[in-house]
């Protein structure tokens, strides 16, 4: 993160910017750039927000990025998708936002946010409000399928690393099934859970609430492709006793289908 200081002066460089665009109607500061999550901020944090335009003028704004703050020491800037940028400064701090009108954002699910810059109609706020409700509704685990998707990901990691596909194999054996692992084990904990959770991305800060689980996944996952995989396989039969709906029957087959003992 860059200093106190200067994420301070950033922040209002970006509201002085959505201010004096004409067809930039509101700025939503969210996670830890918003108000309500900043003792959360660290020296990696970045500035995540929603700059919104005016109805249907999202297309033709979205290739000019002049608004940002201290367009001198912006080194990089690129798209992710659609409406979604990335921008980097010379000191490395980073900028992740989404620039779209509200119609865009219909789906948007946010935690903590602030709005900065709104317009008369309220369209931010409305817009931070119906986000908010989103994540809210969203905001439970399904432990028992979760555990299902985890030997389903396996399953087929392992057999594309087989095949010869490490990098797509890795990817369903390192990031798939531990997403769906992580899911499990808060499922199965949900009173250990605290403010801390995201409740767009359970992975994150997992480790600060699950020491323990979160030092086995890691561990797990730093070894080759199909180590990997029979770690986390064991790892979720941690899970296994006390659990009347643990998928038995289908972990065995699994291991059958693999090899494994």
């Amino acid at each position: 993160m860059a200093q106190p200081e200067r994420y301070e002066l950033l922040s209002r460089g970006l509201a002085d910017g959505v201010r004096s665009h004409e067809d930039l109607i509101g700025l939503v500061l969210l996670g830890s750039t918003s108000d309500d999550a900043r003792l959360r901020r660290d020296e990696w944090s970045d500035h995540d927000f929603f700059a919104m335009t005016a109805e249907g003028r999202g297309a033709r704004l979205r290739p000019d990025l002049s608004w940002l703050p201290d367009q001198d020491r912006i080194v990089l800037t690129a798209r992710e998708g659609e409406i979604g940028f990335v921008a980097v400064y010379d000191d490395g701090h980073v900028f992740e936002f989404a620039m779209s009108d509200a119609a865009e954002l219909a789906g948007a699910v946010a935690a903590e946010a602030t709005v900065v810059v709104d317009d008369a109609a309220g369209t931010a706020a409305t817009l931070v409000r119906s986000a908010q409700a989103r994540a809210r509704a969203a905001d439970g685990f399904d432990p028992q399928n979760d555990a299902r998707l985890v030997l389903v990901k396996l399953l087929i990691g392992v057999g594309r690393v087989r095949r010869g596909e490490r990098l797509n194999g890795g990817a369903f054996i390192r990031q798939w099934a531990v997403n769906h692992l992580v899911r499990a084990i808060r499922g199965r904990a949900p009173g250990e859970s605290t403010a801390l959770r995201d409740v767009n991305d359970p992975v994150r800060r997992f480790e600060r609430e699950h020491p323990v689980w979160g030092e086995r996944i890691a561990a797990a996952v730093a070894r080759p492709e199909e180590e990997a995989a029979r770690e986390v396989y064991a790892l979720l039969l941690r899970l296994q006793p006390g659990w009347a709906e643990f998928p038995t029957r289908a972990a065995q087959a699994v291991a059958q289908r693999l090899g494994w003992d």
